[in-house]
């Protein structure tokens, strides 16, 4: 957390600091507007930022991340290393397009070196916004805190039709087991519903996830391949 987030959470502050916070808050979002502006209909890919390249998840990703930018779309994560790196080296490996939204964090995250473009925030939540904000399905690897806390927004926002029915896949049934049990147990108390519990797909299967994508995101969206908007060189555009 970083020094301006600390001072906004420590409660009630002076109107000026306030407003200084949210004008600065404003500015980041309009600088990450303007990066992402011309990156593509992307899939983001939510992922721990601890697998190692050895381990069979940070595989499993960069093979998924592969065969959905194979699809034609911007592989978006949040820039990191582990199961982010993955997913930006899968779509590299492929010779598809790349893209991070990296935070600032007290031991310096670092953009992973497969990246085409990326950009570098102080709040978490406006991070949120961008992974959102262009993507067209979302995918949630093995992670932690971070990885269920953006999948469980995705899920929110499509729940309360703040953002259309775009597909989430969960990988990995093995890893996932006790949050799916705890997800059962939510539509028995009533606090999910049926059809809250088939919002998402859980797969070990690549293929699965790209028939899911090619019928809930390329064809009810009309993703085909089009002509890309051009850069307004006043405002300083680029590509």
């Amino acid at each position: 957390m970083n020094e301006s987030e600390i001072v906004f959470l420590d409660g009630l502050q002076s109107r000026w600091k306030e407003l200084k916070f949210a004008f600065k808050t404003l500015r980041e979002m309009i600088v990450g507007f303007r990066a992402l502006h011309f990156i593509g209909p992307c899939i983001t890919i939510f992922g721990s930022a601890r697998f190692a390249e050895d381990h069979p998840y940070y595989t499993m990703t960069r093979q998924a991340a592969a065969a959905f930018a194979q699809l034609g779309f911007t592989i978006l994560t949040g820039g990191g290393p582990g199961l982010m790196e993955a997913a930006n080296r899968g779509a590299k490996d492929i010779g598809g397009r790349s893209v991070g939204c990296n935070i600032q964090l007290p031991v310096e995250q670092s953009p992973n070196p497969y990246l085409d473009k990326w950009i570098r925030l102080e709040h978490f939540f406006v991070r949120k916004i961008l992974l959102v904000k262009y993507s067209y399905a979302f995918i949630v690897m093995p992670g932690g805190f971070g990885t269920l806390d953006e999948y469980f927004e995705a899920l929110t926002l499509i729940q309360t039709r703040k953002i259309k029915d775009f597909p989430v896949v969960i990988f990995s049934k093995t890893y996932h087991r006790e949050l799916l049990a705890h997800m059962e147990a939510m539509q028995k108390e009533g606090t999910i519903g049926p059809a809250d519990a088939r919002m998402f797909l859980v797969t070990d299967s690549i293929e699965e996830a790209v028939e899911m994508i090619r019928e809930k995101s390329i064809k009810p969206f009309g993703l085909q391949p089009k002509k890309k908007p051009k850069p307004f060189r006043f405002l300083f555009e680029r590509g």
